[in-house]
């Protein structure tokens, strides 16, 4: 079965007017050092995620009330990185769209994390050391993708 047919479908779902902009793949060892540095990144988010519903489970297991927020508060990690795995993975084939939607809610979710956490009551401490332990996470990806030799990697396309 070939697996990018339907790749493609969803990459112009996901990437809109410029889903067909690709770019060639950067060989500058910074760019591959920055990926790979956004990589551990975001598998250390994903862990984070799994550890953050682990723990929630044993508290609900034990009896604990975790609540509705704290559920979808997790919930909503692992899909925010499931969803990131993607864009990173489609960008570094060369799709400038995942390299834009990469940047951009790699700005916009570390914000609503800390948002969040600010919130008096809306969460446990545990959730709230969570919510900053990911932003933190998220500017650091940020970060690598604003580093000039990645963003020459990706210039925009023509009008």
């Amino acid at each position: 079965m070939q697996l990018e047919p339907t790749l493609r479908r969803l990459d112009r779902l996901a990437g809109g007017r410029q889903a067909d902009h690709r770019v060639d793949v950067s060989d500058d060892p910074k760019v591959r050092r920055a990926f790979r540095a956004i990589t551990l990144l975001l598998a250390a988010g994903f862990v984070l995620g799994v550890a953050t519903v682990v723990i929630a489970l044993v508290m609900t297991l034990n009896g604990d009330d975790v609540g509705f927020a704290v559920w979808m508060r997790c919930l909503v990690v692992l899909a925010i990185t499931t969803t990131l795995f993607y864009f990173l993975w489609r960008a570094r084939a060369g799709w400038y769209w995942a390299f834009r939607r990469l940047q951009l809610f790699s700005r916009i979710f570390p914000i609503v994390a800390l948002v969040l956490a600010a919130i008096p009551g809306l969460y446990p401490f545990w959730v709230v050391t969570e919510q900053i332990l990911f932003a933190i996470l998220l500017i650091g990806v940020s970060d690598y993708l604003q580093s000039d030799p990645v963003r020459a990697a990706f210039p925009k396309p023509q009008r």
